[in-house]
């Protein structure tokens, strides 16, 4: 790679030219915490709020379970974790090592275990900076390497941590600039994974009160009838197998999986819901309208009478039918499903075919909504990326 115009190499990749390359112990402090010992003698004891690893979680803090721990008065100031400080745990999953959150100073006062480090910057380093380059391409690499890989977990010594390489900007207005605008956009992608979780209750709940008929949509009454969704529709296993797929095939491929593959043949051109026979059975539920094929272990759900709606049998189903497959699965080496636990199947339904086509829409319309948003959180997360590559790098600079 040609070397930038007022930049140079180092250990990380290119960098600018007035940035330095130092290591994370020459810039911090890095803290062990205290051992939990049910059999230590304590004196002057207090009880304290006590972070352990489960706490400490990649990029944020759950804190919905706060232990409590009782210590020596006197160990209290030496095990403190301060706002500001990084809390990274020791060990984890590979992928996750290295990462951590900061303290704000929620609960006070507080002390960490020995298997999460407290990570203390010194005024060279902006603690929010720091966050910022743990998550990146060339830290995470590090970690990568620098951690012990067990059957497991990964774990990292304090030593390893301490070797961390920081590339750090010629200003502190610049480190900060950097981790405003990271925070930033963290902030937009918190916020839509609330906006989704609350959506997704939104829709959990409306499903349970429409699909019981608990909610009448207006404009609809009498009563709901029982039918078996053998009477409502045809019900047939595939023809093809796991070795019949293309990766760039024409057409759908239902598989005993939740993924969707391709294949270059369609044995069906209709509305119908695809549900596997063994694999995660009563959990996997595919609809759709056109061409597909399908697999020898996955029932096709097609042909509805005129009176049903099929996208209303699809949402039905996704709702009540884990529990029915669950308690009629045939007990083997892999669970499965026979014909019969489809077409016994219970279905209580609207009366007409207006409502269910209602319901199917209103619950159709909260899917719609909820892939825009899972489409706007992926892009936000794929920018935040492309941000931390420019700006961690000096690439593009703030100042």
């Amino acid at each position: 790679m040609e070397l930038r115009k007022d930049f140079k190499s180092s250990e990380v990749g290119q960098i600018p030219s007035d940035w330095k390359l130092m290591v994370l112990v020459d810039l911090a402090e890095i803290r062990s915490g205290i051992a939990k010992n049910s059999n230590a003698a304590i004196t002057n004891p207090v009880f304290v709020h006590y972070l352990r690893v489960a706490n400490v979680q990649d990029g944020f803090l759950d804190l919905t379970e706060m232990s409590q721990l009782q210590v020596n008065r006197d160990d209290i100031k030496r095990y403190a974790v301060l706002p500001g400080d990084m809390l990274m745990n020791e060990g984890g999953d590979l992928d996750k090592l290295g990462r951590g959150a900061l303290w704000s100073g929620e609960f006070s006062p507080c002390v960490h275990q020995n298997h999460v480090f407290v990570v203390r910057c010194g005024s060279s380093l902006l603690p929010a900076y720091l966050k910022a380059w743990t998550g990146s391409t060339a830290a995470r690499k590090y970690f990568l390497l620098a951690g012990r890989q067990t059957t497991n977990l990964a774990s990292i010594n304090k030593t390893s941590l301490g070797l961390l390489p920081v590339p750090l900007p010629s200003s502190r207005a610049e480190q900060e600039a950097i981790a405003e605008a990271l925070s930033d956009a963290d902030a937009l992608i918190e916020s839509l994974d609330q906006l989704i979780a609350k959506k997704r209750l939104i829709k959990q709940g409306a499903m349970q009160e429409l699909l019981a008929g608990k909610r009448r949509l207006p404009g609809f009454s009498g009563a709901w009838v029982v039918k078996r969704l053998g009477e409502v529709a045809n019900i047939k296993t595939g023809g093809r197998n796991n070795q019949d797929k293309v990766e760039d095939g024409a057409y759908p491929f239902f598989v005993r999986s939740s993924t969707v593959e391709r294949i270059n043949s369609f044995s069906h051109d209709c509305e119908a819901i695809l549900i596997p026979g063994e694999g995660g059975i009563g959990s996997i539920f595919h609809y759709i309208f056109g061409k597909f094929d399908v697999h020898q272990r996955v029932y096709a759900i097609t042909r509805f009478t005129s009176e049903t709606s099929g996208k209303f049998i699809y949402f039905y189903m996704a709702t009540k039918f884990g529990a029915h497959a669950m308690e009629n699965s045939v007990k083997a080496t892999v669970d499965s499903l026979r014909l019969s636990t489809f077409l016994d199947f219970e279905i209580t339904m609207p009366p007409t075919l207006a409502e269910q086509t209602a319901i199917a829409t209103v619950l159709s319309d909260m899917d719609t909504e909820l892939a825009a948003l899972e489409v706007r959180l992926a892009k936000a997360q794929q920018i935040k990326q492309g941000m931390m590559q420019e700006l961690l790098t000096g690439r593009i600079r703030l100042l």
